[in-house]
């Protein structure tokens, strides 16, 4: 399933690519959408759930080396992180899976009288998916390079099937009857789906013999669904259009530039921008997110890399992403809890609480072992973007994420100059714990940590 709406997708890229580019300026053609929205499908169950809003980093290179690869250009990623890089590459066809293994405990204790059989703990369910990617780039002139990277988000999927156990005990009975309540007082399993794709069509140029500019529009499809939080729903502005609706799609489109300069021959620099994605409103869970729709938040970085000699690569990467400037992230989780507030899904409505842009520190080291064999390892260091206070942590359940991060892996050249890759990554275990917005008094926790391997083939075209 996931290998057959993949290479649907490839072949329709290619053959765009290769028709030149007048052709691939096109490639938001109706055929592109529907092989585009096929791979979205494949997505939509297998979200990166658990390790953060954004990927650790995109393709072989960024995820063994932690996301420290703004000016490293070694792969056809580029679309993904600073497109200027795509001229320091050659043609060449990437695809890759992870194997994505998160775990997640959510637990709440000290609510008190009849709330105390709210007061239990409960394992997310979900354990293991699969992520494919992919990326290509060919070279159109001496100056001029364009591909196009397919890559997803996430860290919004969590499925906690527990509940009190005791009849009659959730928060909406008209829509759940005699239901036992869940972990946010609904019925039945409780938590989200979110899968988004971003499809990064590139156009790299080199300015001068040493500076390269680039540029790639951002077509995102995002696949949404919320379930179990009918407790909660009375106090949406659209109560019918806030849980168990299964599943909606909403389509957006952005632009990242970047900046690729080989300033010296042991010193690369990059610098790179995404606007905010600007997405269409979930028609189903208007009442859900603030103003209807989940936009995904602008990001830039800037990076160096320094190569003390032909076997070293030393990259430092600085990355910021704008959460504090998406309402549906943003805003109070307390900012309709109270009465004559402004309704869930309102402007002003309640979010995720997430009050902090986040700022990552990322350290990525590559060593040519042999002519064949790339050793690579790197670390990613940044604070999350919501406090653990009672406006944030209710919500942090559905969406925990890492502060520490680390990763390693290799990569091995045919005879032929095809590469095969294997990376792992790491989240490290940590309990985020804060008092409760839905039961005073009581406080909740969630335990994240998260293993992936990611295997990948690059072919030399």
């Amino acid at each position: 399933m996931y290998l057959l709406a993949l290479l649907n997708f490839l072949k329709i890229i290619i053959k765009i690519l290769k028709g030149g580019c007048m052709q691939w300026l096109k490639i938001l053609s109706q055929r592109v959408l529907v092989a585009a929205f096929s791979l979205m499908c494949v997505f939509s169950s297998d979200v990166f759930a658990g390790g953060g809003y954004f990927s650790l980093g995109y393709g072989h290179v960024a995820k063994q080396m932690a996301g420290a690869v703004t000016a490293v250009a070694e792969d056809a990623y580029a679309g993904a992180s600073n497109p200027a890089k795509l001229t320091a590459t050659s043609d060449q066809l990437e695809v890759g899976v992870e194997f994505f293994n998160p775990h997640r405990k959510a637990k709440r204790e000290g609510a008190a009288g009849s709330s105390a059989i709210y007061n239990f703990s409960s394992n997310s369910r979900n354990s293991l998916f699969l992520l494919p990617d992919f990326a290509y780039s060919q070279q159109l002139s001496n100056n001029v390079m364009v591909g196009v990277t397919a890559y997803a988000n996430g860290g919004l999927n969590s499925e906690y099937t527990d509940t009190t156990g005791v009849a009659a005990t959730n928060g909406n009975p008209v829509v759940c009857g005699a239901s036992p309540g869940n972990f946010f007082t609904g019925c039945g399993e409780a938590g989200f789906d979110l899968a988004q794709l971003i499809i990064a069509p590139t156009i790299a140029w080199k300015v001068s013999s040493n500076h390269s500019i680039g540029v790639s529009p951002l077509f995102a499809l995002q696949r949404f669904e919320a379930f179990g939080l009918q407790g909660v729903a009375p106090l949406s502005k659209y109560p019918s259009k806030f849980s168990n609706n299964g599943h909606d799609v909403s389509l957006g489109a952005g632009v990242r530039v970047g900046w690729y300069g080989e300033v010296a021959p042991w010193l690369t620099l990059g610098a790179a921008y995404s606007s905010k994605v600007y997405m269409q409103e979930f028609n189903d869970y208007k009442g859900l997110f603030a103003e209807g729709s989940f936009d995904i938040p602008a990001n830039y970085s800037i990076g160096a890399a320094i190569r003390p000699n032909e076997d070293w690569i030393i990259a430092l990467d600085i990355q910021r992403i704008e959460f504090a400037e998406v309402k549906a992230l943003s805003n109070s989780v307390l900012a309709s809890l109270s009465p004559g507030a402004p309704p869930i899904g309102s402007e002003a409505g309640s979010a995720f609480g997430w009050k902090k842009n986040q700022t990552n520190y990322k350290l990525g080291i590559s060593y040519l072992a042999s002519p064949q064999l790339t050793l690579r390892a790197g670390y990613a260091y940044g604070k999350r973007p919501n406090d653990n206070d009672i406006d944030a942590t209710t919500l942090s359940v559905l969406t925990p994420n890492p502060i520490h991060q680390l990763a390693l892996g290799l990569s091995w050249k045919t005879q032929q100059g095809n590469e095969l890759h294997v990376g792992f990554e790491h989240f490290i275990k940590e309990t985020y714990r804060g008092p409760s917005a839905l039961f005073p008094g009581a406080r909740e926790s969630v335990t994240p940590y998260v293993n992936a391997l990611h295997v990948a083939y690059t072919w030399a075209l």
